[in-house]
């Protein structure tokens, strides 16, 4: 449920600067953005009490696996390694910061609020994992340089690797 409501709500905190940039009007922009549009109308189904039917799940389920490949497929057509050069230092630091800030911040959180083993390893799960495709979606669509934000999303999928064992095995057994 908090995914639920953090998605539609980070992705307009993503669209305002964005639109703000190229000149586009905020709210035209919200209402025309597939993400928030598709992650907000699962909200509001899921607060009325609407499933998908048994017999439509295993299909559903099916396409939900493959959105995730193919979310890296985009983004991996649309980089161009060139456009990394382009912002080194900040590519470095948004990847230093999701890959290393974020779960040492977790942890903390997690201290400072008295959270369990499993609560504990399940916000350093979700502060370690890569970031999502989506990014590159949104910055294409909206006329933002999808290249450098592709490499982005490949590199941090690539850190993953790290990431995702120094949260779980290490920063949890702190």
């Amino acid at each position: 449920m908090l995914i639920g409501f953090c998605v539609p709500l980070f992705n307009i905190g993503a669209v305002w600067p964005m639109a703000r940039h190229a000149g586009q009007h905020f709210g035209r922009e919200l209402l025309r953005n597939p993400l928030i549009l598709a992650t907000a109308s699962g909200l509001a189904a899921n607060l009325m009490g609407l499933h998908i039917p048994g017999w439509l799940d295993p299909t559903v389920q099916r396409i939900g696996q493959a959105a995730l490949a193919l979310g890296l497929m985009a983004a991996g057509a649309g980089m161009q390694l060139g456009h990394l050069a382009s912002g080194k230092a900040l590519g470095a630091a948004v990847l230093a910061l999701k890959h290393l800030a974020l779960p040492l911040v977790a942890l903390g959180m997690s201290r400072l609020f008295r959270l369990d083993a499993t609560q504990t390893q399940v916000l350093l799960m979700f502060s370690a994992v890569p970031t999502a495709s989506s990014c590159y979606v949104l910055a294409a669509r909206m006329g933002h340089d999808g290249a450098y934000v592709a490499g982005l999303v490949t590199l941090s999928t690539l850190l993953g690797i790290a990431s995702l064992p120094f949260a779980l095995g290490v920063l949890a057994r702190l």
